[in-house]
């Protein structure tokens, strides 16, 4: 088993709810590690008196995947010093005295605008250059963002046998909503669908085409995908499948039920989401984070319960039929299926 399969774990359900719409599919230990690993790595690394390293086998146990095979996974993990009752306060304590929102306004005024903007600004800029590292296959990153890199081509990999599983996905439409640089959208040409690709970034985009050129330059049998420069609340058109990977979270909850009920709107058979999921754990995990606000965490960063998805589905009539978690030490995100009531 390779290095990456074993440092990340995927769990799925069909027909099922998991957990509470968080990581407490892969136990509450799990998330906690995460939180302390990332503080731990924020304050400067492996010498942090808070967590000491040693190498030992961590065993997560997964629930039915799609397939309804239950695995289990180890990883190389960390071992968490024991922190009192105290040291829980005062990382509240800190927590509350901090102000992002402050923050996310100056943001907003420096490009204009407000979430869109932002979005569209950072990864026409410096966003482009840092995620474009993340979604290639450079050396050059970093530990937390090669572990963001695996977290992220495993929802690809997951959204891929979703769609598999339904059959062949050639001449099937699809929209990927929301493409980067072309991770989803070159896998589904080589698979024969006829894909429509979108990004609010003219960067993203030119470097999706490019890709996509290269890497299926040749293939006679490949139509390549037809990118275009476009936020989600523009896209038109009808499509057998809409596709909208880690996008949300970008985006406040009241902005982001429009944005699921537009997207319900161009799909006639299957609409795929993931969303960085609102729990107890992760929204410790992301306060932590704007303690150090940093130049690469350029935009905001918006959490969403599956309750609040699985409603705004249900308001323009559809419903979630197939459900999964996705995570490694940084990457979190919840994958749903939807289909029309």
């Amino acid at each position: 088993m390779s290095p990456w399969r074993r440092a990340a774990t995927t769990t799925f359900g069909e027909n099922e709810r998991v957990g509470g719409g968080g990581g407490e599919s892969v136990g509450r230990g799990s998330n906690l590690w995460s939180v302390l690993v990332a503080v731990e790595f924020l304050l400067g690394g492996s010498e942090s008196p808070l967590v000491k390293r040693k190498s030992r086998r961590v065993v997560l146990n997964a629930i039915p995947s799609l397939s309804t095979v239950t695995t289990d996974l180890s990883v190389d993990g960390t071992t968490i010093a024991v922190i009192g009752g105290s040291a829980v306060t005062a990382l509240a304590a800190v927590l509350t005295l901090t102000d992002p929102e402050r923050r996310r306004q100056l943001q907003a005024e420096e490009v204009g605008g407000g979430d869109k903007e932002v979005v569209k600004e950072y990864f026409n800029n410096s966003g482009f250059q840092r995620w474009r590292k993340i979604y290639g296959e450079t050396d050059d990153v970093n530990r937390v963002q090669r572990d963001i890199r695996l977290g992220h081509s495993k929802t690809v990999e997951n959204v891929m046998k979703m769609l598999n599983d339904e059959g062949s996905l050639k001449g099937i439409t699809v929209c990927d909503a929301g493409c980067g640089t072309g991770s989803l959208a070159i896998p589904l040409a080589r698979e024969g669908a006829i894909v429509y690709a979108s990004d609010i970034s003219a960067a993203m985009v030119a470097e999706a085409e490019k890709q996509a050129k290269e890497q299926l330059q040749g293939d006679v049998a490949t139509t390549l995908p037809k990118f275009e420069v476009s936020d989600l609340e523009s896209l038109q058109g009808k499509y057998d499948t809409v596709v909208c990977l880690d996008v949300l979270i970008h985006y406040p909850q009241y902005q982001a039920d429009k944005m699921i009920g537009h997207l319900a709107s161009l799909a006639s058979s299957r609409l795929i989401l993931s969303f960085a999921p609102k729990t107890f754990y992760y929204d410790i995990l992301k306060r932590i984070g704007e303690l150090f606000p940093g130049p690469s965490k350029a935009t905001r960063a918006y959490l969403h319960s599956e309750g609040d998805v699985e409603r705004a589905l249900r308001k323009v009539g559809w419903k979630i039929r197939k459900r999964g978690l996705i995570t490694t030490q940084f990457y979190f995100a919840r994958l749903v299926e939807a289909v029309p009531i």
